[in-house]
């Protein structure tokens, strides 16, 4: 009877639900990490590193651009054809042409495996890890994401709670400008010069 019982729970077992475990977008399967200082830090000290924006490209236009970037190729697009009701904004969806894109544009700079290549994007949170993650797939080995991002964190209190107005690369007076190269600034597949 006990062998019975213990057979019986061990096929419901197999039959248990477990929880998805939800990945954290913020760690890359590289480990590298850099803060926007850092990353500056390291494009001023070997020359052949690479600075990658992975935002939107209307986040650009809006809060500006690292000036020493030199590709910008966004991980996901804005999807102005629908609303999400919950967020009350757009949803973001998947570039469909990141991988082609950025192999691309790393392939016109020379870049390497080994080159030194940073992502950024608005505060280090889903975005450039996960980017860093595909470049991974492609044999790039030295890849780094930028853990503050362009516009950094949000203020927990005081009277602009809520603005990013903490670290990150706008916020720490490193050069942007509002002005993109047009030959670092994404462009739709059919917009090419």
């Amino acid at each position: 009877m006990k062998t019975l019982i213990l057979a019986g729970l061990l096929a419901a077992s197999c039959f248990a639900v477990t929880p998805a475990v939800a990945q954290d977008l913020t760690k890359s399967k590289l480990g590298l990490y850099v803060t926007a200082v850092e990353a500056y830090q390291m494009l001023q000290q070997q020359p052949a590193a690479i600075l990658v924006d992975v935002r939107d490209p209307v986040e650009v236009k809006f809060t500006g651009f690292a000036t020493p970037t030199k590709i910008h190729v966004p991980w996901q697009l804005t999807d102005t054809s629908s609303w999400h009701a919950q967020q009350q904004s757009w949803p973001m969806q998947q570039n469909p042409d990141f991988d082609a894109q950025i192999l691309s544009r790393l392939a016109a700079l020379g870049a390497q495996k080994d080159t030194p290549i940073i992502l950024i994007c608005r505060s280090g949170a889903t975005r450039s890890a996960p980017a860093v993650d595909r470049l991974a797939e492609y044999g790039y080995r030295n890849v780094w994401s930028v853990t503050d991002g362009f516009e950094g964190n949000t203020l927990k209190e005081g009277p602009s709670k809520g603005v990013r107005a903490l670290d990150g690369w706008r916020n720490a007076g490193l050069p942007w400008s509002y002005r993109v190269p047009a030959d670092v600034a994404w462009q739709a597949p059919g917009n090419q010069p």
